[in-house]
């Protein structure tokens, strides 16, 4: 993986650059996707095509998900902890019985 080092550098500016290419070409798609799909009389190779050009587009939104990710903190592992309603610190808890 390409480091790019600080927000504002010329490669994160450049990897932000190519996101908001592939995100504005998959809306591309997906309108004239809408316009084949709504046609019930549209060939079935223009209905695969379509399928074709979806699953492109959608890998490239899952690239940039993961890319931006990854460039996010991890999330604190005490954060699961507290999804059963225990609002208790699972250190405090070991400190306290210790």
């Amino acid at each position: 993986m390409l480091s790019t080092g600080d927000e504002g550098g010329f490669l994160s500016r450049l990897a932000d650059d190519f996101e908001a290419v592939h995100l504005a070409m998959g809306e591309d798609v997906l309108k004239q996707a809408r316009k084949v799909l709504d046609d019930p009389m549209t060939p079935n190779a223009e209905v695969r095509y379509t399928a074709l050009r979806l699953s492109e587009c959608l890998t490239d939104a899952l690239r940039i998900a993961e890319s931006r990710g990854l460039r996010l903190s991890a999330p604190d592992a005490s954060e699961d902890d507290d999804e059963d309603g225990d609002d208790e610190d699972p250190a405090q808890s070991a400190e306290a019985s210790a």
